[in-house]
């Protein structure tokens, strides 16, 4: 069973884009996360993005960011037909060899972070107004213009490609500025790359018995120190996190797959079907079978 882990090669493709279209693709697109940031821009249709706990719809000519790390799903949030953009990269590939606040450089890292809120004001943009007209042309053409340096590959197709993308970034944040919501950089702490090596374990092992003190134990920190350094990463405890990862899991299963809920709990981790259809109905206000009857006809039949 496929975790929800999905690997991207930061240093042989360290940027994606192309245009999704919903009729000639698997769609919905299922829980997945990696350590690249991925931005949707919105052509025609609406969709639903789940990021983390949270849910958004996004509609044409709106801009959504996915931040590293978060776990995001895409579904239908209108009938009919349903395109958008997607730019997916490697933050560290943009940074600057200079950061200084005088020559106006910007340290990327520290303004889109793991920790990025998950609220509307952060992570989605409209530039559906006229006018915003100018603004939104610029957006679809750096979108375009990164789809065809990728698709080209012609000499120096990965330099050119980082400059669309700083240069897409800066104007949502100058946009974002512009609207009075100050992006502030944000430092996180050192021990931030070993906790994500450890959600890789988590998501590994999702069926498997997990111990907080053991998953401290392999970053090597105490239980206190990591489950506070846990908690400022991801804005929940470690504890919640597995517990999230693993519905996470089982939304797939029910969408994409036909086991039934004996298999699946014991897949995702929990004790038995009780324990599974219980901590569904909390987070989704359905029950799986309920989840499974009313997707019906969405997901692909292979995992």
């Amino acid at each position: 069973m496929n975790s929800l882990f999905e690997y991207t090669d930061t240093l042989r493709a360290p940027y994606e884009a192309f245009l999704f279209d919903a009729s000639k693709e698997t769609f919905p697109v299922r829980a997945h996360w990696h350590y690249f940031v991925e931005v949707l821009y919105v052509l025609q249709g609406n969709v639903e993005v789940t990021c983390d706990s949270e849910s958004f719809v996004v509609g044409p000519d709106e801009v959504f960011i996915c931040p590293p790390s978060s776990v995001h799903a895409i579904y239908a949030a209108s009938y009919g037909a349903l395109r958008y953009y997607v730019l997916k990269f490697d933050l560290n590939q943009l940074e600057s060899s200079v950061h200084s606040s005088e020559s106006g450089n910007i340290r990327f890292t520290s303004c889109f972070p793991t920790s990025m809120p998950r609220t509307e004001e952060f992570l989605k943009l409209s530039l559906r107004s006229q006018e915003l007209e100018n603004e939104r042309n610029k957006v679809r053409d750096i979108f375009e213009r990164c789809i065809k340096e990728l698709n080209g590959r012609e000499f120096g197709y990965l330099s050119i490609t980082r400059s669309y993308i700083c240069e897409l970034l800066i104007q949502y944040m100058r946009r974002r500025r512009a609207m009075g919501l100050k992006i502030n950089e944000i430092t996180e702490s050192k021990e931030s790359n070993s906790i994500n090596t450890i959600t890789e374990y988590i998501d590994e092992h999702l069926s498997e018995e997990l111990r907080v003190e053991d998953l401290a134990k392999r970053c090597n920190m105490s239980y206190s120190y990591f489950a506070k350094c846990f908690s400022e990463l991801y804005g929940q405890s470690c504890k919640h996190y597995i517990s999230f990862l693993r519905l996470c899991k089982a939304e797939n299963m029910l969408l994409f797959t036909d086991y039934d809920l004996t298999y699946i709990s014991q897949e995702t981790g929990f004790c038995d079907c009780s324990h599974l259809i219980h901590a569904f109905k909390e987070k989704n206000k359905v029950t799986p079978h309920q989840y499974r009857k009313i997707h019906a006809g969405e997901g692909a039949k292979e995992f």
